[in-house]
């Protein structure tokens, strides 16, 4: 690994890892922290990621095998039609004849894979009415209707964490700063008893948050990684106000909720500091190359005072903001209006120039 980091000039440069949560990939990260702690920010103290869609996968996974009894008819009977092209194209005349789409092929869930298990359901009560009167055409049997019902109440369960599922999936996009929001929305599906209208919706629920409660518990010392945590202040419709409203809601009370937030914010200012130093001499040693570029040229001494000139005003910039810095500021500022197509990436390049500094 460190090669391929070395050959692409990637060392020194990293900040977190991201990777599921096999036992060989926690080894690997602890073992990249403990010989390369010098190269990673803070020694990689935030170093490994866990990720977050694999975690969503364990915690169904979990419950998953509480409900196969309950839609066990149905899988059964899309599985004999699926396994004929005769007995496909016989469902297809009677959905045709109910005003519904013809279908290639009818969805089947995978053992391993929770969702296909969700889209089987989903496209099942679409086809309800197909199935039962395919069955009874054809001497096969079919669930009852209180077996439907209870395949829709797990349908409509299931499909918050498909939801969640997608939005930690996406791969156009950055995901990081929904991590708490995330969180949050499915500690309260887990937690809703509303929503747990039958028996085997109860029993789901509690096999979930047995697992959630061993990756995602409040109570766990160190149980979100900070990086994620920090990604979501820097979302600008949520910055320092929704951790408060985060740690407020899991906390057990007020006093231990400020003093995460607190913590979250003095963490997030020393990485702050030090890729402000980064790029102060980064800014320093660009003017300084090309200082030197262009005086080996000309062997102008006028050259070397502008070089000092430009010096001066980063040094004089740099002064003025230890008043304030930017970090505080942009906390400071009032929350960006939510909307469905805000674009964290976007706002930040808009932003990128504006000056921040706070005159004394």
């Amino acid at each position: 690994m460190m090669r391929c980091l070395t050959d692409w000039g990637l060392r020194g440069k990293l900040f977190t890892l991201t990777l599921d949560n096999a036992s060989n990939n926690t080894a690997a990260c602890e073992e990249m922290v403990k010989n390369q702690k010098n190269e990673l920010l803070f020694e990689g103290r935030h170093f490994h990621v866990r990720c977050c869609a694999h975690i969503l996968n364990l915690l169904v996974q979990d419950g998953m095998r509480l409900i196969r009894g309950a839609i066990h008819k149905i899988h059964e009977l899309l599985k004999y039609i699926e396994n004929s092209a005769s007995r496909i194209q016989a469902f297809n005349s009677i959905a045709n004849s109910s005003c519904l789409c013809s279908k290639f092929g009818l969805t089947v869930d995978v053992p391993n894979r929770w969702n296909t298990t969700f889209k089987m359901v989903l496209e099942a009560l679409v086809y309800r009415a197909v199935l039962n009167s395919y069955a009874n055409e054809n001497g096969e049997v079919a669930p009852s209707d209180e077996e439907w019902l209870t395949a829709e109440s797990i349908c409509e369960f299931l499909k918050a964490f498909e939801e969640a599922t997608r939005l930690v999936s996406a791969d156009r996009k950055p995901t990081a700063h929904s991590f708490l929001h995330l969180v949050l929305c499915i500690r309260h599906a887990l937690s809703d008893f509303d929503s747990q209208t039958t028996s085997i919706l109860t029993q789901l629920a509690s096999a979930m948050h047995m697992k959630f409660a061993k990756y995602w518990d409040e109570k766990l010392p160190n149980n979100f990684n900070l990086a994620l945590v920090i990604s979501t202040v820097l979302d600008p419709r949520r910055k320092r106000d929704y951790l408060e409203f985060f740690y407020a809601k899991v906390s057990p009370n007020m006093n231990e909720a400020e003093t995460k937030v607190d913590s979250v914010i003095e963490w997030m200012k020393s990485y702050f500091r030090v890729y402000e130093g980064i790029a102060r001499r980064r800014g320093v040693s660009c003017l300084s190359h090309s200082g030197q570029g262009e005086a080996s040229g000309v062997g102008s001494p006028v050259l070397g005072k502008r070089k000092l000139d430009q010096e001066f005003a980063i040094f004089k910039s740099n002064r003025t903001r230890l008043h304030k810095s930017e970090i505080e500021t942009y906390l400071e500022e009032v929350c960006e209006d939510d909307s469905k197509d805000f674009d964290v990436l976007a706002w930040w390049k808009r932003n990128a120039k504006r000056n921040y500094e706070i005159t004394p």
